[in-house]
């Protein structure tokens, strides 16, 4: 639970913040511990926003996990002790009441004797992946977390920024869609049934093409409305369904990665990020079996996460991992399994695995770039062509007026 409290530090200067505890009891030995002489404590009711989030957890943001990742790791570096870091980096959360009541909560944790991997696990206020988590904790026994703390924030980073590069790419693309939809519905809608008046004056055979136009705007006419509404319906039962149903999600994932052109950049986006985690944490010390676990748990993709959740069970069998992909329902790229078997041949599967991240991460990009060079003429010869047909066909009938 969370509590907020005023009162009066050991310094005698006013304070007024939030404090997790499980029960009012703990809220005060917490801040005797602190030195801080309570005058009020009352527990923090959430807002009506904060009702709609059944988990009242914030999510962490790539960039700013990957940020505090590198402070934590610069100043442990400098041989400032983790919990006097995490003091420093609480004045840079001023703002940001949910980071700072996470890092407070952190440093409380320190401050009763758990160690960093227990305070982070402990906490409730922030959504922390397993992976970090693991990871920390693996660093933290074996006297290295300041290089696991720098790598995560590597890692973290360049996953922010691979999705922002892809949210960019296709930021155009998907103006264009959109634009050109709704240039097409507006002269459907509302243009061709001004149109459509001469043309019912005229004692002739409308061409096949304008009939065609007019048809088309008298059903967007009269079931504009209508053909909006089901769209959002079944839009909103599709996101439900993803959400809710797991084997309906899995069908879906499933077809994503059949999909031509498309179904290669996702599949090699995830074997992207599976390899470059799955490699921090075997350099962190975390056992294989664990390693592909945890890996498996940052996938997207449903088929994906599930067929190397099975195979880390099979590993744990005496199985090679390379073996248990091979034999798969499931197929994916050979050379990946290939580069795993060399990896486990060698004894070194870190280094292939780190290789291999940035090979497909390369190849995707390269991809997404051609795909995308090839997209925007594609949308922009639509666009021209739908227009240009609707307008051909209005015109049609004016022109065999003339020529008659």
């Amino acid at each position: 639970m969370i509590f907020r409290f005023k009162g009066i530090d050991e310094l005698g200067k006013k304070v007024s913040d939030k404090i997790e505890a499980n029960s009012l009891t703990e809220v005060k030995a917490k801040l005797k511990a602190k030195k801080i002489i309570y005058q009020t404590i009352t527990e923090d009711s959430p807002s009506l926003f904060e009702n709609l989030d059944f988990s009242r957890k914030y999510n962490i943001p790539p960039k700013e996990l990957s940020s505090l990742s590198r402070e934590l790791s610069m100043y442990i570096r400098s041989g400032i002790t983790i919990v006097s870091a995490l003091k420093i980096v609480q004045t840079h959360y001023e703002k940001n009441k949910k980071m700072k009541l996470f890092l407070t909560t952190v440093s409380t944790h320190l401050d009763e004797g758990k160690n960093f991997y227990t305070a982070l696990d402990t906490q409730t206020v922030v959504n922390l992946p397993a992976f970090f988590k693991e990871s920390i904790k693996v660093s933290e026994s074996g006297g290295i977390l300041d290089e696991v703390l720098l790598e995560l924030s590597r890692f973290l980073k360049e996953q922010d920024r691979i999705a922002k590069e892809i949210k960019g790419a296709f930021a155009y693309p998907s103006f264009m869609i959109i634009i050109s939809l709704l240039m097409i519905s507006f002269m459907l809608a509302f243009v061709v049934p001004q149109i459509t008046g001469i043309f019912e004056s005229m004692d002739q055979e409308l061409p096949k093409a304008t009939q065609f136009v007019i048809a088309m705007g008298d059903f967007f006419n009269n079931y504009f409305t209508t053909l909006l509404g089901t769209i959002s319906i079944i839009v909103a039962i599709f996101i439900f369904f993803m959400k809710t149903n797991h084997s309906f999600a899995y069908m879906i994932h499933k077809l994503l990665l059949k999909l031509p052109l498309f179904g290669d950049i996702i599949q090699k986006s995830e074997l992207a990020r599976f390899s470059y985690i799955a490699s921090l944490l075997t350099r962190s010390g975390v056992t294989f079996v664990q390693t592909v676990n945890l890996s498996a748990n940052i996938l997207n993709n449903l088929v994906l996460k599930e067929l190397f959740s099975s195979s880390a069970k099979q590993v744990v069998e005496g199985k090679l991992l390379s073996n248990a992909l091979n034999e798969s329902k499931i197929k994916i790229d050979h050379a990946f399994i290939q580069s795993i078997a060399l990896g486990e041949e060698t004894s070194q599967v870190e280094n292939v695995l780190s290789n291999v991240s940035e090979l497909y991460f390369e190849e995707n990009r390269d991809k997404i770039s051609l795909l995308l060079t090839l997209l925007e003429p594609a949308l922009m010869l639509f666009v021209g062509s739908s227009i240009g047909f609707i307008v051909a066909a209005m015109l049609l009938p004016i022109f065999s007026m003339s020529i008659q």
